[in-house]
């Protein structure tokens, strides 16, 4: 995928989605193919530092002890002190935490206990501060500059289908910039799949609120296969028509088939004129045999 694929698919979008009262995103939606996600090793899991903002605001929670207090509490959305995790011990408030926030960062040494009360939690819905996207920190690490990142980073996971769905930009955001996220997404993406792009199935950009539009050869094949599934409902209908008329046909036909029978003219005169004679008169006796 070059640049000029993807600015002129991003045209194309933003040509053909209609408008609304709010800034929509632009999503990236890479289809994928020839994967078993019940296989781990083919399953999608990490995250993309983009050069660029997405344009969507990430908060960001830090799990820390006391020696990162006051850094965590400058630049975090939110901060839990080790000493305050006996507060959640209700499931509930533990699953309100984690939809709370995009990223979770933590303090190395007291990791044990985030995995202790956290755990069941944020494991399944992939919480759980992560060390691919630099998130497990030591005592004296700086806290901003992992914040200001994780402004800028992307995760990227197969879920329940081989597909990655993900914000790029908004669309009044600076059209070179949301190219290049796009590029470093999809290349970051080839370079973790088995097959690298052969396992691509096809990549769409779309508004939140408009169509989805693929790009380059996967384009073409999709608006064939809309022009072949639009002409096939055309022909089912047709067909439905024709089976419809042909039934009528046939039962015309069969009237036809069977025919009233009419007599001709002159024989329906003949046969009158026989059945006229071969009726008795009325009051008239029967001739007495000649003795």
């Amino acid at each position: 995928m070059d640049k000029a694929l993807a600015a002129k698919t991003l045209k194309t979008v933003k040509e053909n989605s209609p408008k609304r009262n709010f800034r929509q995103s632009i999503d990236l939606i890479i289809n994928l193919k020839d994967l078993d996600l019940k296989k781990q090793e083919q399953q999608l899991n990490t995250f993309v530092t983009l050069h660029h903002s997405s344009g969507k605001k990430v908060s960001v929670c830090a799990l820390v002890g006391p020696e990162l207090e006051k850094a965590a509490k400058e630049v975090c959305d939110e901060v839990i002190l080790a000493e305050s995790f006996n507060r959640f011990r209700d499931k509930k408030e533990i699953k309100k935490l984690a939809n709370k926030h995009d990223f979770f960062i933590a303090q190395a040494n007291i990791m044990p206990q985030i995995a202790t009360t956290f755990g069941r939690v944020f494991g399944p819905r992939g919480k759980m501060p992560n060390p691919k996207m630099g998130g497990i920190l030591p005592p004296n690490a700086n806290v901003r500059q992992l914040c200001e990142k994780l402004g800028k980073t992307v995760k990227i996971a197969t879920k329940n289908e081989p597909a990655i769905k993900c914000m790029v930009g908004k669309e009044d955001s600076d059209e070179g910039e949301v190219i290049d996220n796009i590029l470093t997404i999809y290349n970051s993406v080839i370079h973790t799949l088995p097959n690298e792009k052969h396992n691509v199935k096809n990549v769409m950009l779309k508004l939140t609120m408009g169509p989805a539009f693929a790009m380059g050869e996967e384009s073409k094949e999709l608006e064939a296969e809309g022009a072949r599934t639009k002409s096939g409902a055309n022909s089912v209908g047709k067909g439905k028509k024709g089976k419809a008329r042909k039934k009528q046909a046939e039962r015309a036909g069969a009237k036809e088939e069977k025919p009233r029978q009419e007599l001709k003219p002159e024989e329906s005169a003949e046969k009158k004129a026989k059945e006229k004679t071969q009726r008795p008169k009325k009051n008239q006796e029967p001739k007495k045999e000649e003795e």
